[in-house]
């Protein structure tokens, strides 16, 4: 610990979790929190994902603000940080009583001050309490904090994804996370870390048609992206489903894992298909046609399934796949005109659970009608 810096001792308790890890669990001032922490904010740095944290929302942090200051209050929300290994702890002497079930240890915990970006803390979880406790009139709001020693980014995202797990979190924060915590994690979690994995190779392999068209919750805003993840990542887990999913011929038996590379041939051979059989509508944003659109992306993501099982089979897999686009080309309307059947006026069709199954099974339903050979 370097001695210049100044430090902030508090009362604490410390226990240990995992495989020795320290915990502790102790009170600070709410406008102590972001003098020793820092928010690690999600962005990417030449494709490289860095921290993991949303941005500030200013209606939340003021509304809290508003009720800090509205007078006596109680606050007893804990906030979770992750600290470095800089943080010191000493035990407390005494006597204990007897009796007394020994699971902790008492004492004080000493944490260094520094500017912001270089503190000795992050918020993993209560970032916008924490704001909101900074900007109050009311310093002196005793806050419930639980604190781990961990100065690995990892284990940060993982413990943010499990404590945000059941809370309103952006599921496309979650989804651009999960790549990144190698851990084991919940089964629901763990289902959707490999589709956005390959989410994220199509946004940044220049083979892809997907290359930088793609948004995530990295974004800055300079981005072009018009493909909201949430749909591809979705599209993706359900490409993986066996027995007839396109890409589950890929997966192993049983666990994760399998032959991502292959998966990912395989999405950029069927969505380069697309790109060329519908240039008009490529890259487009919602307003001008509806194939980039979270609908159009379900809807062909499902109809790879059929279209893939074909190609397989085939001499010509690349060529299978262009010949069934080209055969429905002429009866989509991602741009323009109505859907023949459905009624639908092309810039109708909504990320809807009726529409997106409606416009699947009417194109799944013409494609097995001109796959069929001409008798």
């Amino acid at each position: 610990m370097n001695g210049r810096d100044q430090q902030l001792v508090v009362r604490a308790v410390k226990a240990q979790q995992g495989e020795h890890v320290n915990v502790f669990a102790f009170f600070l001032y709410g406008s102590d929190i972001t003098r020793i922490a820092d928010i690690s904010r999600i962005t990417r740095d030449e494709g490289e994902l860095k921290g993991f944290q949303r941005r500030e929302i200013r209606e939340h942090v003021n509304a809290i603000v508003e009720f800090l200051d509205s007078g006596p209050v109680l606050f007893p929300n804990a906030v979770i940080l992750a600290l470095s290994s800089e943080a010191e702890f000493r035990n407390a002497r005494g006597s204990k009583p007897d009796g007394m079930t020994d699971v902790a240890d008492v004492g004080t915990l000493s944490i260094p001050i520094r500017p912001e970006g270089q503190r000795a803390a992050w918020i993993v979880d209560g970032q916008q309490r924490s704001l909101a406790l900074a900007r109050s009139k009311n310093s002196q709001i005793a806050v419930p904090v639980v604190a781990f020693v961990s100065p690995d980014l990892e284990t940060q995202r993982e413990q943010f994804i499990l404590v945000n797990k059941a809370k309103p979190l952006p599921t496309r924060l979650i989804n651009e996370l999960l790549p990144e915590v190698a851990s084991l994690l919940p089964r629901d979690l763990a289902a959707r870390r490999l589709p956005s994995e390959l989410c994220n190779a199509l946004n940044r392999d220049p083979r892809s048609p997907f290359f930088r068209l793609i948004k995530r919750a990295s974004d800055t805003g300079d981005e072009q992206g018009v493909v909201t993840d949430t749909a591809l990542v979705e599209a993706i887990r359900l490409n993986l489903k066996p027995p007839l999913g396109a890409l589950s011929q890929y997966k192993p038996v049983s666990g994760e894992g399998g032959d991502a590379e292959g998966m990912l041939r395989a999405l950029i051979l069927y969505w380069s298909a697309v790109k060329e059989t519908f240039p008009e509508a490529w890259g487009q944003p919602a307003t001008e046609g509806r194939l980039m659109h979270s609908a159009g992306i379900r809807v062909m993501g499902a109809l790879m399934d059929q279209i893939m099982l074909r190609a397989d089979s085939s001499s010509s897999p690349e060529t299978e796949v262009r010949d069934s686009l080209a055969r429905l080309a002429p009866h989509c309307c991602w741009t323009s005109g109505v859907w023949e059947g459905l009624g639908w006026q092309w810039n109708e069709v909504q990320s809807t659970r009726q529409h997106i199954s409606r416009l699947t099974e009417h194109l799944t339903r013409l494609d097995r009608d001109l796959a069929r050979p001409v008798r």
